[in-house]
C-alpha cells in the first residue's frame, strides 16, 4: 500500500468514525441509532484493517475481522433484539439536552479533543498519530451521550461509543496492540453489554419501561 493511499484511507475511516458519533447525538429514534452504531463498527474495523495492510501484519488483520464481527455484527444485533422487546418504546423521548445544543456540544468536544491530543501527536508524529484526536473526540461524545440520554439503551450506546473511541486511540497510538489484549477487552465489553441487555429487559418486564425518568417517578 502506498503512503498516499494509506493516509487517504486512514482519513476516510477516521472521518466516518467521528461522523457516526455526531449522527448518533443527532438522531432520537433508537432504531436509527443502532444502525449508525453498526456503521461506526464498520469504520473502526476499516481503520484497523488499514493499519494492518500498511504494517503487513496478519495478526492485526485478524483483529480487524474480529472487530467487524463484534462491533458491526454481534453488538448491534443484541441492541436490535432489545429494541424489538421494547415494542412501542422506540424513541429517546426526553433527553436532558436538545438536538441543537447536543450538536453544539459535539463541536466543542471535538475542539477539546484536538487541543488535548496535540502533545501526544507531537510526541509521536506519524500519519496514524494525527488521527488520535478523532478517537479522543469519539470518547468525549460517547461520554456526553451517556450522561445526557435518559433511555437505558441510549446510555448503553453512549458507553459503546466510548469503547470504540478508546479502541481507536489504542490502535492509533501504538499501531496495534497484542491480540490477547484486544480479545480480553472485547470479551469484557461483550459481557458488559449482555449484562446491561438483561437488566434493561428485566426493567421493562417489571415496570413496563426502560426510561430512567419514568423509573425515578415510580420510586418517588
Amino acid at each position: 500500500m502506498s503512503d498516499a493511499l494509506y493516509v487517504q484511507l486512514l482519513d476516510l475511516a477516521g472521518g466516518a468514525l467521528l461522523l457516526t458519533a455526531v449522527v448518533i447525538l443527532w438522531r432520537r429514534r433508537l432504531t436509527a441509532i443502532v444502525r449508525v452504531f453498526a456503521v461506526q463498527g464498520l469504520a473502526l474495523s476499516l481503520l484497523v484493517g488499514v493499519l494492518a495492510a500498511h504494517e503487513n501484519d496478519p495478526t492485526l488483520g485478524g483483529i480487524a475481522v474480529g472487530l467487524l464481527v463484534l462491533r458491526a455484527g454481534v453488538l448491534p444485533w443484541l441492541l436490535r433484539r432489545a429494541l424489538a422487546a421494547a415494542g412501542n418504546e422506540q424513541h429517546e423521548a426526553r433527553p436532558l439536552v436538545n438536538v441543537a445544543a447536543s450538536l453544539l456540544a459535539a463541536a466543542v468536544l471535538v475542539l477539546i479533543a484536538y487541543a488535548v491530543s496535540q502533545p501526544l501527536v507531537e510526541l509521536f508524529p506519524s500519519a496514524a498519530s494525527t488521527a488520535i484526536p478523532v478517537g479522543m473526540a469519539v470518547v468525549l461524545i460517547g461520554f456526553f451521550a451517556l450522561v445526557t440520554r435518559r433511555h437505558a439503551l441510549s446510555q448503553l450506546v453512549g458507553f459503546l461509543l466510548m469503547d470504540n473511541g478508546i479502541t481507536a486511540v489504542g490502535f492509533l497510538a501504538t499501531t496495534g496492540v497484542a491480540l490477547v489484549v484486544e480479545l480480553g477487552i472485547s470479551l469484557d465489553v461483550l459481557m458488559a453489554v449482555l449484562v446491561l441487555y438483561v437488566l434493561a429487559n428485566r426493567m421493562r418486564e417489571a415496570f413496563g419501561t426502560a426510561d430512567l425518568d419514568d423509573l425515578r417517578e415510580l420510586h418517588d
